[in-house]
């Protein structure tokens, strides 16, 4: 008769090896190697450096990424690149994408609704992003919806790029001296929503300006929705970080550079500035909280815009495209 075993024979023994290695998980205790470089790991932010400046390459870009070069800037001073969480943003809508491409700025795929409505820009789209060697993808519509994001307009098109690469401010201004011209930058205190930022600086592309200048730190950033507001005017209009608004502020007066704050409280009216022609730089503060303290005490001037009474007070956006649009005209009535 055959021997069955106990069924519960074994029951409640531990797997695994025994007290001791005796052998058993040996290659457990083995070492795993050398510690991969840095620049080797993709989640490190050298390693997202490295992985940047090979789309670069790729794409065709010029000079070194991180670098922004310009005319009459310092070729080592490198620009100040934002800490973002995402390794690319994704710019939306056909003029915006369009000037991105013109711009030739390191993109490294193209997306392209199907059945999408061809006309001039799409058909310029599509060829510069193939001469470029840019990856050109059909996807539905709904997957661009969900690129674009919440109220977010595709308009048939998407970009993937990299982050938006800084300028430093002085860089600005020794470029804009250099061309001979007379300096008209914006500087944002305390501006948190991009799609103002993305206003301003579709506002200074057209009234002439030659900058932006944002602090590193409680600031909006050039992401997708600023490119989306502006237009394409991202594209065009270089933007600065100051590790220090109201130090930067300081410099630029040391230079030359009138600081002038706007404020509804100002004690000179917009109509009556005296400074239009000289080189300056335009404050805009919160729309809550205005200028900070350091910033006021900073300006030159506080100017204020005249408003009809039934109004409380002006957008950020409209009061700075305001205070820029008075700037330039009286810049080109003295031409």
């Amino acid at each position: 008769m055959a021997k069955f075993g106990n069924p519960s024979a074994g029951k409640g023994k531990k797997k695994g090896p025994t007290k001791g290695s005796g052998g058993k998980g040996r290659s457990s205790l083995e070492g795993r190697g050398p510690t991969p470089k840095a620049e080797d790991r993709a989640w490190h932010p050298a390693g997202k450096r490295k992985a940047a400046a090979e789309r670069y390459a790729a794409a065709g870009g010029r000079g070194k990424p991180g670098v922004r070069q310009t005319s009459g800037g310092n070729p080592n001073r490198t620009a100040r690149v934002k800490d973002n969480t995402t390794d690319t943003e994704t710019v939306t809508g056909r003029n915006s994408v369009l000037e991105a491409l013109r711009a030739k700025i390191p993109a490294t795929t193209f997306y392209i609704a199907q059945r999408v409505e061809m006309d001039d820009r799409v058909k310029e789209m599509l060829s510069i992003a193939t001469h470029r060697g840019i990856p050109v993808l059909e996807v539905t519509r709904q997957e661009l919806d969900r690129m674009a994001g919440f109220d977010g307009v595709h308009q048939g098109v998407a970009l993937k790029v990299p982050p938006y690469e800084y300028a430093h401010p002085q860089d600005l201004l020794e470029a804009v001296i250099d061309k001979g011209e007379v300096p008209l930058f914006v500087a944002l205190d305390g501006i948190t929503d991009p799609r103002n930022l993305g206003a301003i600086i579709r506002s200074t592309a057209a009234f002439g300006g030659h900058g932006i200048i944002l602090p590193q730190r409680r600031s909006a950033g050039v992401n997708s929705a600023a490119w989306k507001t502006s237009a394409g005017a991202a594209a065009r209009v270089p933007v600065a970080l100051a590790s220090n608004l109201t130090s930067q502020l300081k410099e630029f007066k040391k230079q030359g550079v009138f600081v002038l704050g706007l404020d509804g409280d100002g004690d000179v009216l917009l109509p009556e500035l005296q400074l239009a022609d000289r080189p300056v730089v335009i404050v805009t503060g919160s729309e809550g909280k205005g200028l900070s303290r350091l910033v006021a005490e900073t300006c030159d001037q506080i100017v204020s815009i005249p408003i009809s009474s039934a109004a409380e007070s002006l957008n950020a956006g409209i009061a700075t495209s305001v205070a820029l649009y008075q700037v330039n005209t009286i810049r080109n009535a003295g031409n």
